[in-house]
């Protein structure tokens, strides 16, 4: 039996969508998450258990109350109906009943060096994005923000353990919650592909060739929002899992040593190969690296490995189709890497014909794509993130340069028409940019 939503939900979400959404820094999750006792989990789950719901609901109301019939077209429909199974089986989890004691432990932050440590570092106004650009709902006045604010710091901070002997019922909860989101996360994996497919619905019904800048900025508001959320479930499960099997470089699934010439490396691997496989070569253009060996930051590399694999894969496909499939020797293709006291920037340089100048702000638009015919997607496509197969449905780099945004960088292109194009991947190494949510 397939699953409803019912009108007394629909009113419980509608309630949570009126509150803002809290911001949380790469640093802070890292502090965060260094040493995840069972008491700082338990706050952890507490803190989620409040701020996913408000983020869920904001997308299921934007989602019934998009334009111009958007709204109604079968696939959006479903996506709507997915945040809404996943925001009543957060809230509708047994939270265990704890003594006053336990409570005022919970209450007490963690210990550094014998004193009290400081809660958790500020978070930043993210340098990428305009106030309000990607804003997530919520309707409430500057002090309901603040406390919002204030609420972030509340929980996102590790408890004090002592010995370690918390109640059996924090512990019982804390694998719940996990398997609960891990459940989420999984039912959200076709998120990207179920909506394009929405989109590409609602073309062919109102017979439109491009989208408008209200979609175009629904979609951007809800693709950085899916990030934010598949982030903080992402991060929680991995530390609740850290607790049996740990990786000394990684804080849930934020690398705190993340490699930049090995990610480097392996995307443009992966894009030749793809490249390779999609045109028949047996050889795809050469790409050249630049890269000191040693350069370390915190990252997610996830994220930065989908960036590096899509951008390349950009670069080869114009390379291949400027200068034929036939060539026997095509242009090497540039990959170099600078390292500056804010920035670690990412250069892709390739000699693939380059774009026209008016065509450039359509880069950025979905669903526009170089691609002589969008293909059909299957409407039970449900890969994850990184694998699906966005060649042709114009979602690369916009995506990309939303991930590069959501942890306070960047992604810039310039184009030399008739010649080629270069990729400017700014990536912020202070990690202390808030989400872009306010």
């Amino acid at each position: 039996m397939s699953w409803k939503l019912g009108p007394e939900l629909a009113r419980t979400i509608e309630h949570f969508s009126a509150f803002p959404a809290t911001g949380v820094s790469l640093r802070q999750m890292v502090q965060f998450g260094s040493n995840p006792s069972t008491g700082t989990l338990f706050r952890a789950s507490q803190f989620l258990s409040e701020e996913l719901p408000i983020r869920l609901a904001h997308r299921v109301q934007e989602l019934g109350e998009l334009p111009d019939g958007l709204n109604e077209m079968p696939s959006i429909q479903r996506v709507r109906d997915w945040y809404a199974q996943s925001f009543e089986e957060i809230t509708t989890l047994q939270k265990p009943s704890l003594s006053t004691e336990v409570r005022e432990r919970l209450m007490k932050p963690a210990k550094d060096n014998g004193k009290m440590s400081r809660v958790l570092s500020e978070t930043h106004h993210n340098p990428s994005v305009k106030p309000g650009q990607y804003k997530s709902g919520g309707k409430q006045d500057v002090d309901t923000q603040k406390a919002a604010a204030a609420k972030a710091r509340r929980y996102y901070a590790a408890t004090e353990d002592g010995n370690g002997d918390w109640p059996p019922e924090l512990n019982d909860y804390n694998t719940k919650f996990s398997q609960t989101l891990d459940k989420i996360k999984r039912r959200h994996d076709g998120v990207v592909t179920t909506v394009a497919q929405g989109i590409l619905e609602y073309k062919r019904k109102r017979q439109r060739m491009q989208i408008d800048n209200s979609i175009q900025a629904f979609l951007d508001r809800f693709y950085m929002s899916r990030i934010g959320i598949r982030m903080l479930i992402g991060q929680h499960v991995a530390l609740t899992d850290q607790r049996t099997h740990s990786d000394p470089n990684y804080v849930g699934i934020i690398c705190t040593k993340t490699n930049v010439r090995d990610l480097a490396q392996e995307a443009i691997e992966n894009a030749r190969f793809v490249c390779e496989d999609h045109y028949g070569l047996f050889d795809a253009p050469k790409v050249r690296l630049v890269c000191p060996k040693d350069l370390e930051f915190m990252y997610v590399p996830g994220h930065l490995s989908h960036m590096l694999f899509e951008t390349l894969k950009n670069s080869l496909r114009a390379v291949v189709e400027t200068h034929g499939q036939d060539k026997e020797e095509f242009p090497t293709t540039d990959v170099i890497v600078s390292e500056g006291r804010e920035d670690i920037t990412i250069k892709v340089s390739d000699e693939g014909g380059g774009i026209p100048r008016s065509s450039i702000p359509l880069v950025w638009t979905y669903m526009y794509t170089t691609v002589d015919q969008t293909p059909n997607l299957d409407p039970d496509f449900n890969k994850s993130d990184f694998k699906a197969p966005m060649a042709g449905f114009g979602y690369g780099l916009p995506i990309s340069r939303l991930y590069a945004r959501y942890f306070g960088g960047d992604l810039k292109l310039i184009s030399m028409e008739g010649y080629g194009t270069d990729v400017y991947l700014h990536l912020n190494r202070l990690s202390s940019s808030s989400e872009p949510l306010q």
